[in-house]
C-alpha cells in the first residue's frame, strides 16, 4: 500500500482545496490530511479566526477524500508523523515549492499545482470584515494586547480612551493609527467592540454600557467580583446578540488546553487533587495592586489564574471554600484557599508580598500532572507515573505576551455567532465571580 500524506490549513474549505486533496489522493492508496491547530497558523503567521479546528476537521472529512485526519500540533511533526505512518510520498501545493525538500530523506516530496484565481485569503478578505476594537484603559496589559492584536487576522485596534489622557496620548503615539477618543460614550460609537483593562472595580459599569450599546466585550479578568453581575452580562450579552467573554490569557493558551484535554481523557485517571500557585514580588511598583480601595490583593488580582484549572477539571459545583489570609493595610498580601468538591479537594495560593512556587500539580488515581512555575505561562508540563519509563514530556510554544489567543477565540465567537467559549465558559466565568464575591463577604474567612 502507498501511503500519501499531505497538510493545511482548511480555513473556509473550497474548490482550491479539494483539487489538491483529490490530487495527492490520486499518488497513492491511502490518504492521511494533516489539519493544522486552532491556534497558529504557523504558513501564513496569523491566527486563524474563522473556523475551530473540529468545524474544519469536519469539513475535511465531508470531502469523502481523507482516510485518515490527524492533527498538526507543533514545528517538526511533518517529520514524525512521516516516520510514525510510514509514509511513501509527502504532497504540498506547489507555492511551497522547495520549502520541504528537506522531507526527502524520509520520502518522496511532491509539489501539486495550486488552482488558480482561488484561495483562502482571497476568500477571507471577501467574507469577512476587521473588527475594530476599542481599548478602555491604557496601562501595561493594554500596552501589551495592541502588538498582540497584529498577529491575528481581521482585527485593528482603532480607537482608546483613559481618564489619564497622558496614557491614552502614550499608547497611541506608540501605534500611530489609533484615535483618542474625549470620552468613552465616543469610544464605543466609534468600535464594533470594546476591550475593558481597567481596573477591577469599572469593569461591571463599562461592560454594561458597552453592551447595551450593541458592542462586543472582552473584559480583563477578573470579569467583576459578584455572581450576580456576572449572570446579568451574560444574559444581557445574549439578549442583545453580542460576545461577552474573559480575558483570561492562560484559559486560551494552547499548552493549557492540550493539558486539560488529556487530563480529561483520563491519562492520570480520575483527578482527586489540585495544587495551583502564583505569586510576585513587584516591590515600589505596587500601587493600585495593593490599594484597598481599588479592590487590591492577591486574591483579586492573581485569583483568576489558579482558580482556573481547578474549575476546568473539577468542574462549577463544589462543595465550600475556605480562605486563609495574610492581610496588611487592608488586602491580602498572601491568600491559600482550599476548596472541597464531591470527589476532590483542591487548594491554591497567591501571593502579592509573600513568594510562592508557581506550580501547578494534578493529582490523580494513575499519575500526576505537574506544570512547572510559571505554570500560568504553560509551554511544558509532564505527566508522571510509578513506573518512570511511562512519564511523559510535553512541549509548545508560547508566542509573544499570549493574549492572541484570547483575542483569536474573541474574534472567532464574533464571526461565528456562539456566545460562549468552550475554553472558558459563561458558567465558570460566573462561579469565578461567585468565588470573589465570597472573599469579599469574607465567607469561611480566616486571617493568619
Amino acid at each position: 500500500m502507498k501511503k500519501v500524506i499531505t497538510y493545511g490549513t482548511y480555513d473556509l474549505l473550497h474548490q482550491g482545496h479539494i483539487n489538491l486533496l483529490k490530487r495527492a489522493k490520486a499518488l497513492g492508496d491511502y490518504l492521511i490530511v494533516g489539519v493544522t491547530n486552532d491556534n497558529f497558523d504557523r504558513e501564513r503567521g496569523k491566527l486563524n479566526v474563522r473556523n475551530n479546528v473540529l468545524e474544519r476537521v469536519d469539513a475535511v472529512r465531508a470531502t469523502g477524500l481523507a482516510d485518515q485526519i490527524i492533527i498538526e500540533d507543533y514545528v517538526g511533526q511533518k517529520i514524525d508523523d512521516i516516520q510514525k505512518y510510514d509514509v511513501d510520498i509527502f504532497a504540498i501545493g506547489s507555492d511551497w515549492e522547495g520549502k520541504f525538500d528537506y522531507l526527502n530523506e524520509f520520502c518522496e516530496v511532491i509539489y501539486l499545482p495550486r488552482t488558480e484565481g482561488i484561495s483562502s485569503t482571497m476568500l477571507r478578505e471577501e467574507l469577512q470584515k476587521t473588527i475594530r476594537i476599542g481599548v478602555v484603559g491604557a496601562g501595561r496589559i493594554a500596552k501589551r494586547f495592541v502588538p498582540e492584536c497584529k498577529v491575528v487576522s481581521a482585527v485593528e485596534v482603532t480607537d482608546v480612551y483613559d481618564i489619564d489622557r497622558d496614557a491614552s496620548c502614550e499608547l497611541a503615539k506608540q501605534n500611530s493609527l489609533i484615535h483618542i477618543s474625549q470620552s468613552y460614550g465616543e469610544l464605543v460609537d466609534n468600535v464594533d467592540a470594546v476591550y475593558v483593562a481597567t481596573p477591577h472595580l469599572s469593569h461591571y459599569s463599562l461592560s454594561r454600557y458597552a453592551l447595551e450599546n450593541g458592542k462586543h466585550v472582552l473584559c480583563e479578568t477578573p470579569l467583576v467580583l459578584n455572581e450576580g453581575e456576572a449572570r446579568e452580562l451574560f444574559k444581557l450579552a445574549e439578549e442583545k446578540g453580542v460576545v461577552l467573554m474573559e480575558a483570561n490569557k492562560t484559559a486560551h493558551s494552547p499548552a493549557f488546553n492540550h493539558l486539560v484535554t488529556m487530563v480529561k481523557s483520563g491519562l492520570i485517571g480520575d483527578v482527586v487533587d489540585i495544587s495551583a500557585s502564583e505569586s510576585k514580588l513587584w516591590g515600589e511598583r505596587f500601587t493600585r495592586e495593593l490599594d484597598e480601595s481599588q479592590a487590591g490583593g492577591s486574591m483579586f488580582e492573581l485569583g483568576s489564574y489558579p482558580l482556573l484549572p481547578i474549575v476546568k477539571l473539577m468542574g462549577v459545583d463544589y462543595l465550600n471554600i475556605n480562605f486563609y489570609a495574610k492581610m496588611q493595610n487592608g488586602v491580602d498580601v498572601y491568600t491559600r484557599g482550599v476548596i472541597r468538591y464531591p470527589n476532590g479537594i483542591c487548594s491554591f495560593q497567591l501571593g502579592l508580598g509573600v513568594k510562592t512556587e508557581g506550580n501547578l500539580v494534578i493529582s490523580g488515581t494513575k499519575g500526576y500532572a505537574y506544570v512547572p512555575s510559571p505554570w500560568w505561562l504553560t509551554d511544558y508540563y509532564e505527566f508522571r507515573f510509578e513506573d518512570q519509563n511511562q512519564n511523559k514530556k510535553f512541549f509548545y510554544k508560547w508566542d509573544g505576551a499570549g493574549l492572541r489567543y484570547e483575542i483569536q477565540e474573541f474574534v472567532s465567537c464574533i464571526y461565528n455567532h456562539r456566545f460562549s467559549t468552550a475554553r472558558l465558559r459563561r458558567k465558570e466565568s460566573i462561579v469565578l465571580a461567585g468565588i470573589m464575591q465570597r472573599f469579599v463577604e469574607r465567607i469561611n474567612f480566616m486571617e493568619i
